[in-house]
């Protein structure tokens, strides 16, 4: 069905409450299917899942029917990938600015009328290869679209500790799916024509839809002072830039998935290199989305044994043995057994990758940082295909294989740096404890700069101290929306320290006022412990004049 869940999550209801003796962790994650808006969500990913593969089959077999030209038949696939390194940032600010639910239910529209439009055209034998390109690209770029958002709205409505449940579940939908998908796909072109393919592929968008207006989603409360589109696309890149958390995950996903994509983009090759034919590629692919399947029921109990770190790591270190197998295994047995075990290692990886991207980031900027994630995620595996694939080229499929599954290991050297079991536990809840600034002539929504400056009495024997612990807030300040950040010392008295920050305009500062979490409160508290005076540190507020106003725009 379409392209609702490639790479996307599943809304889900709050569930019932636990019982007293059982923790909401330790559960199986199929639980979650007896939740009934959760259940009619995820049968309708699954199918969209199946409608991905189906249609990608679809339109790989139409264009080489329609030329035989490899640089067209190339082009379907950039089709379909080009439009995440397009959209994605655009994605996820309106994930983070729009209303959601409406905002999916439109993308979802979108992609139904592509599918119907290239269905309709096939069935009448009027596609050309530029009109295959041209809607293959539409259908690419809905699902670009709707990603972030999807994925942005997980955490909105679902506890925490179900989190990496939900994402897990999906996990296992998108790998039943590429096994299932390509070989239904097949049967329906020999059956009906690609046509049908297509069809079925739009018509499956009225599930998801009808599944997402039965979502009775509650209303959020607007910010007083809400976010322009632009503005929201500079605030994702400033935060991702001062978020060394939620770096460390990009930077594991993007890592991984160019080692993984090895495996992936050599597995049909290697297939045919031992002769196993259509059949047997699609009993590999079975073997993964099996493995995928059955470690849903091992990751509550690894979970509990394991650090999201330690499970990372041994994902890895599985998933590099399974590709070494891939290359040196002659015996289908063999491969199948490894293919499994390949299974759990991806669904183990998606899952706390996955999770750790949602846990490491506030509500206010989610949509945009999963947009980030996804760009990691699927540069990666576009990356490292194109990679092992020329290597492969130039010296051979084996070795390529044996190259991509060092590549994995290797990345696990740099592991420690970048921890992804830091966001485990965080309390991203806003606090709104900032008093509002006293004010005697109201300003404007957009004056500014506003230059911030927090005036702090300490004990001159623990400056050093102080400066460290500050270099931990300038980082929030930073990340939530200040231009420029300094701490000044006066020369004059030893005792008094002035931090200042600033910010592009007066609703920019509100927003601050409003982004400021629990664990931003913990870093804002340790630095205001070192203040000695009776009084707690001073803040005063300077708003750019009419002057300096004209001299930064040149007017």
């Amino acid at each position: 069905m379409g392209r609702l869940a490639k790479g996307t999550l599943i809304p889900i209801p709050d569930p019932k409450p636990p019982d007293q003796n059982e923790s909401v962790t330790e559960g199986s994650p199929w639980r979650l299917l007896k939740e009934p808006l959760f259940r009619s969500l995820w049968w309708a990913t699954l199918i969209s899942n199946v409608g991905t593969w189906m249609q990608n089959v679809g339109a790989a077999w139409l264009m080489t029917s329609l030329t035989v030209s490899p640089l067209m038949i190339a082009l379907v696939q950039a089709a379909t990938s080009l439009p995440v390194f397009l959209v994605a940032l655009p994605a996820g600010a309106l994930a983070d600015l729009v209303e959601r639910r409406r905002f999916l239910v439109l993308t979802q529209v979108w992609m139904l009328a592509a599918a119907a439009i290239l269905g309709l055209l096939a069935a009448l034998n009027s596609v050309t290869p530029w009109t295959l390109i041209a809607l293959t690209f539409a259908l690419g770029l809905g699902a670009a679209m709707n990603t972030p958002a999807w994925q942005a709205t997980i955490p909105e409505i679902v506890p925490k500790s179900e989190l990496k449940n939900a994402i897990t579940l999906n996990g296992v939908s998108i790998n039943i799916a590429r096994a299932v998908g390509p070989a239904l796909g097949g049967i329906v072109i020999a059956a009906s024509g690609v046509g049908t393919v297509f069809l079925l592929n739009a018509v499956s968008f009225v599930a998801v839809v009808v599944a997402l207006l039965r979502w009775k989603r509650l209303p959020k409360i607007s910010p007083a002072f809400p976010e322009r589109f632009f503005g929201a696309m500079r605030g994702g890149i400033r935060y991702v830039a001062h978020a060394p958390l939620l770096q460390a995950v990009l930077i594991r996903a993007a890592v991984f998935t160019m080692g993984a994509s090895g495996l992936w983009a050599l597995l049909p090759v290697r297939v045919k290199m031992l002769d196993l034919g259509a059949g047997g590629y699609g009993f590999l692919l079975g073997c993964l989305g099996a493995g995928a399947s059955g470690g849903v029921f091992l990751l509550p109990r690894a979970r509990r044994a394991f650090s999201p770190d330690a499970l990372a790591a041994a994902a890895t270190l599985t998933f590099s043995l399974c590709t070494l197998a891939l290359a040196l295994a002659e015996n289908v047995v063999l491969l199948a057994a490894a293919m499994f075990a390949a299974g759990i290692a991806w669904i183990t990886l998606m899952s706390v990758l996955n999770a750790a991207a949602q846990t490491a980031v506030p509500d206010w900027v989610k949509g945009r940082a999963l947009s980030f994630y996804l760009l990691a995620f699927q540069g990666g595996l576009a990356a490292g295909s194109a990679a092992w694939g020329g290597l492969a080229s130039q010296a051979g499929t084996e070795v390529s294989l044996g190259a991509a599954a060092t590549f994995l290991v290797i990345g696990l050297v740099a592991a420690p740096r970048y921890r992804i079991g830091a966001a485990e536990g965080l309390d991203q809840t806003p606090t709104l404890h900032w008093p509002a600034p006293e004010i005697v002539v109201a300003p404007r929504p957009d004056d500014g700069p506003v230059q911030v400056s927090v005036e702090y009495r300490i004990d001159p024997d623990r400056s050093d101290e102080f400066v460290a612990e500050l270099q931990e807030l300038r980082r929030v300040r930073l990340r939530d929306g200040a231009m420029t950040w300094a701490v000044y010392r006066d020369t004059s008295d030893p005792t008094r320290y002035v931090e200042t920050f600033l910010v592009d305009s007066w609703s920019e500062h509100m927003r601050q006022h409003e982004r400021i979490t629990t664990e931003d409160r913990k870093i804002e508290d340790a630095v205001r412990a070192f203040q000695v005076a009776d009084s707690p540190p001073r803040v005063q507020h300077l708003i750019a004049s009419a002057m300096s106003r004209a001299r930064k725009t040149g007017t």
